[in-house]
């Protein structure tokens, strides 16, 4: 069997950066807690383009998107019976329309 990745809180990514920007460097702190010096690279990066957020999970992402989509679903699946309602409605409005005319 494979190796299980680690997951990283966000609070660690955090105080990792915090540590970087005081001056510690990437080696030393990767040597420190165990991770590729490339990590905090891609931390720091998703920490400066979306903030804390940028810095979770991605589980924890994949659970809010999946949320959503399924909310997006279930309101593509009333607007769908709406419609086919209204239709069904103007098909019988016209077709009584035009027997009195």
């Amino acid at each position: 069997m494979g190796k299980k990745r680690r997951q990283y809180t966000a609070e660690f990514k955090l105080e990792v950066i915090r540590e970087y920007e005081a001056g510690k460097s990437s080696l030393e702190l990767s040597r420190k807690h165990g991770f590729h010096p490339s990590l905090l690279n891609r931390w720091r990066k998703a920490y400066q383009e979306n903030g804390r957020e940028g810095l979770e999970n991605g589980s924890a992402k994949k659970d809010q998107q999946e949320d959503r989509i399924a909310e997006l679903e279930r309101m593509v699946g009333r607007l769908t019976m709406e419609n086919d309602f209204l239709k069904k409605l103007l098909e019988a409005l016209e077709r009584r329309g035009n027997r009195s005319t």
